[in-house]
């Protein structure tokens, strides 16, 4: 159960960051705690190649990988 929240709660601090940093961005979530995978989808991908779309939000969560929080993600760009 306290596995679950703080699962939640990861999603809800990730969503937070990437939506604040990234005002068009759609963040959906699967996966569970240890298998964790997130697809953000954004015009301003449009842009940029994969890799600095990835680098991108990666820089944005980087806080949280360091901190511990966050051990592994997977992640997919796509431009809206």
């Amino acid at each position: 159960m306290l596995e679950m929240q703080a699962f939640r709660r990861m999603k809800e601090i990730i969503e937070k960051i990437i939506c604040e940093n990234i005002p068009d961005a759609r963040c959906i979530f699967d996966g569970d705690s240890c298998n964790f995978r997130l697809v953000v989808v954004s015009s301003i991908f449009a842009e940029i190649s994969l890799v600095e779309q990835h680098k991108k939000v990666m820089k944005l969560l980087e806080s949280k990988f360091k901190s511990g929080e966050l051990h592994a993600l997977s992640l997919e760009t796509r431009v809206s």
